[in-house]
Formats: structure tokens, sequence, C-alpha cells
């Protein structure tokens, strides 16, 4: 496998340096990102997010560089693809101001780099060990119009997961400003309760996941009813399965939270429905 990565529509190697020091997104963390998985050869759900790529490089204003379109953006992927070997694996699309100065930049034009690393498995899998997870006492995280993207400050999403290491869990979920559970961290959360689906809603300041909007339509696809809904530590005691999403690693269900145990039979039923819609999509 070649280490390549695209930096503004070209192929460099991924091994040295590729970004200059003075980059907006390593300064300030100006700009967003997208995970994507990639199976057989090609990027999962690439339509849901460019879209949500788009819709937050508009609230940020950074502008798309003219090589990048819809067109360009699969065909930069597929090209990465075939020139590093890697079929199964996590592309990495960030978007960045190129723009000097300090907090005010100087321009708002845009760059932006695909990366692809590989996995072993070649699909979504549901993980055979239920996660051990617990609420972050720490920061909270507040409920605006940033919430919902993937913006390049990932900094409460490192100190949760640093707490959840320190206190020998796997993962651990965030409240909002208001104390409502809205997601882990790392992805989207759900929760099952006599057959029903329930999620934390957008307006709770939960990261609008791809994976998150993938799973909803699937259950609501499929006859399994989904409820958009604040949440709160009660909802999770009295929940029958408790699951975390993102388009990485699809559905990983979680076995323990405190005293509560869950199942993990409706998991195992999204995941099942999420392989076969990404296999026929890949046909």
């Amino acid at each position: 496998m070649k280490d390549l990565v695209n930096l503004n529509g070209v192929l460099v190697p991924g091994d040295g340096p590729v970004i200059p020091l003075k980059n907006r997104g390593f300064h300030y963390g100006d700009g967003l990102f997208e995970s994507m998985r990639v199976v057989e050869g090609r990027a999962c759900f690439t339509d849901a997010h460019w879209a949500r790529m788009v819709t937050g490089a508009a609230l940020l204003r950074i502008g798309l560089p003219k090589n990048l379109d819809r067109t360009a953006f699969d065909r930069y992927i597929d090209e990465l693809v075939k020139r590093t070997g890697i079929v199964n694996g996590r592309c990495r699309f960030t978007l960045f101001r190129t723009g000097d100065g300090f907090y005010r930049p100087t321009s708002n034009e845009g760059g932006f780099a695909f990366e692809l690393s590989p996995l072993t498995e070649p699909t979504y899998t549901l993980n055979t060990q239920g996660l051990l997870v617990d609420i972050w006492p720490g920061m909270r995280k507040p409920v605006n119009d940033l919430a919902r993207h993937k913006t390049l400050n990932c900094q409460l999403y490192v100190m949760g997961s640093l707490w959840a290491q320190e206190h020998g869990l796997d993962d651990c979920m965030l409240q909002n400003d208001r104390g409502n559970i809205i997601e882990s961290s790392s992805g989207n959360l759900f929760i099952v309760s006599n057959g029903v689906l329930y999620t934390p809603s957008l307006s709770d300041g939960c990261v609008g996941g791809v994976m998150r909007a993938q799973v909803i339509n699937l259950a609501l696809a499929n006859g399994i009813k989904v409820y958009e809904c604040s949440l709160n530590p009660q909802n999770l005691l009295a929940a029958d399965e408790l699951f975390f999403t993102n388009a990485v690693q699809g559905v990983q269900w979680a076995g323990v939270y405190r005293t509560k145990r869950y199942a993990h039979r409706l998991a195992g039923v999204i995941t099942g429905l999420l392989v076969e819609a990404t296999r026929v999509s890949s046909v």
C-alpha cells in the first residue's frame, strides 16, 4: 500500500510534511471534516457527507475551491483508493480556510485534503462485546449553530474520551448545557424501549451524523418507530438497548451503564440492514 494523500486536488506523499505550519486548521481549528467508510473500493453515503460539508462550509463562511465540486469529491476518493490500494478503510476529508491573519482571516478561500487509512473489517460489523459506558460529568456541550457540524475543534470529544479511558470505560456520553444526554464521545446515541428507537433531537445540540440519518431512515423503512426527543439519565436506565453510531464504525452497542445491563437485538437488526444497504449501493 502506498502512503498518499490528496492535498488540494494533487496526490502527494503522506509520510512527510503536507501542510505548512501556519495552516489555519492547525492554528485555530478553522475548518471542518467528514469521516467516511470505504467498502470494497467505494465510499459510503457520499451524497450525505457532501451535503453536510457544504452546509457547514456556508456556516463557517469558507468558500469551496474551484476544483472541488460534487463530482470531483467522489473522483478524488476513487483516485486515492486506486493509487493506495486500500479498498476497505476510513477516508477523512478536511476543509480548512487558507487565508493568513489571526482570529480574523485575510481570506475566506478554502483548501482541502483527503486521507485514507485501512480497516481490518471489510464492512460494518457489530461489536461482539458490549461497551462499558458512563456519563462524563465534566464539560457540557453548548447548544448553538456549530453543534451539529464536525468542526476541527474537537477538544470536547478528546477530553471526554480521555476521561473514559482514565476510568476504565470504552466510551462516555456527553450532556448539553441543559443536562440532556446528547451523544457519545465517538458518535450519535440511540436507545431502544419496547422495540421503539429514541435518539436526541438536533435541537439538543448533537452532531447531525450521517450514520444517525441512515439508521433513522432504515428503521422507518422497515417498520421500526423512531422518535427524536430529549433524553435524560433516567431514560438510559429504563431502556432495553443503548447503542452509538458513526459513519466509520456503523453501530456499536453498549452492554453496561452503571448498574444497567443492555441487550442488543435491535442493534443487530440495524447493522444487518446497514450492511445490506451498503452492498446494494455499491453494486
